[in-house]
């Protein structure tokens, strides 16, 4: 090959390693944002699981069989 070519097929590579280096510091911001957001996810999905199991054992408190009237009066 001449050096013109090499050249210019060095350039070429040059070009596309700065584009997948760009690319890939792009995508690891995204997966640190979605890594952060599943945090704040996993986070809400716990305390609203202790939510729903403090209103169950209130209801389960509340109520007493023997006490409520059957639905036929």
């Amino acid at each position: 090959m001449k050096e013109l070519e090499l050249e210019k097929r060095m350039m070429d590579l040059e070009s596309q390693v700065a584009f997948q280096e760009e690319t890939i510091e792009q995508l690891n911001q995204l997966v640190a944002e979605q890594n952060h957001e599943l945090a704040t996810f996993k986070r809400h999905l716990q305390l609203l699981a202790g939510r729903l199991s403090q209103i169950k054992d209130q209801q389960s408190e509340d109520t007493n069989p023997v006490d409520e009237r059957p639905p036929h009066y």
